[in-house]
């Protein structure tokens, strides 16, 4: 057992290109690293949760196998009104095809954090362990964090519609969260490289016309550049200070809506080859001696 209960775990979104940072949510699995608060959005927030039910095999299938079945989305999810991705399948429909251990979850103690946003006010709402009470809980809470804008159908709780927590305060990387939470130690796990820097909104106009009904969304996806920009250099900088690990890809293969399950299961070999030959110095990070 790894003790790093005085360190935060951060995964960050995009889409099934998180079939690449999959491998690290299994080493850190079997590795046995004990973080003491795990947090994540989007896609991240499934890395995070099947952390925190320790389940290595549906980490690795999450973004594999199972997105490379029929129901799981593509044109024929938009024609038939589903979206792109049909969420509704994907996170409340699918236990038969990807069982979420939830007895394996209640057993773990780390702080959990998932971010989602709503879609009425822009404000940026946390789902913490607390929250997460039973099967459907957590179903929810990761379908509202992953919802992408127009892409995917809005999931309601109690009347209230929610969207994807990465257009929230957090630009989609937990950093400020975890300080929050008193935590001064970081690692990350990221599904961009170093020098990515987002753009800004080049569709502004059209992005405000689609989403004329929801204009806080609106807002909220003209603001994230800066946003995650800031969130991303402020994470870079405690690396830079010894303060945090941050897995960066080297070889991403595949963009954030990549369906085709032989594309996947490739990138997900890609990021299990490069977590092997990192863990070492992920390792020497995580058992440094800080005069505990």
């Amino acid at each position: 057992m790894i003790d790093a209960r005085d360190t935060a775990l951060i995964f960050e979104g995009g889409g099934t290109r998180n079939s690449y940072t999959a491998p690290v949510v299994e080493k850190l699995i079997a590795e046995d690293v004990q973080f003491g608060w795990v947090g994540g959005i989007s896609a991240g927030s499934v890395h995070a949760l099947n952390f925190a039910s320790r389940d290595t095999w549906r980490s690795e299938n999450a973004f594999t196998e199972f997105v490379g079945n029929p129901k799981f989305g593509g044109w024929r999810s938009v024609v038939r009104g589903k979206g792109l991705i049909n969420g509704e399948w994907a996170y409340e429909q699918s236990e038969d095809v990807l069982p979420f251990d939830f007895d394996a979850f209640s057993r773990t103690t780390e702080e959990v954090h998932v971010e989602a946003v709503r879609a009425d006010t822009g404000e940026t709402v946390a789902f913490n362990r607390e929250d997460l009470r039973t099967l459907d809980d957590v179903a929810l809470a990761a379908r509202t964090s992953s919802t992408l804008p127009i892409l995917m159908k809005m999931r309601e709780i109690d009347g209230v519609p929610y969207v994807d927590g990465a257009l929230g305060t957090s630009g989609g990387l937990l950093i400020d969260a975890a300080r929050a939470a008193g935590y001064t130690r970081f690692v990350a796990v990221l599904t961009r490289p170093r020098d990515y820097v987002k753009g800004p909104q080049k569709r502004e106009r059209a992005v405000r016309r689609v989403l004329r009904s929801t204009p806080k969304v609106a807002d909220a996806m003209v603001a994230r550049p800066s946003i995650y920009n800031a969130a991303k250099q402020s994470l870079i900088d405690e690396a830079d200070a010894g303060n945090a690990y941050i897995f960066f890809p080297e070889a991403m293969g595949v963009e954030s809506t990549e369906l085709d399950a032989e594309k996947l299961r490739a990138n997900y070999a890609a990021g299990q080859e490069q977590i092997e030959r990192e863990w070492p110095a992920m390792r020497e990070f995580l058992t440094r001696d800080r005069g505990r």
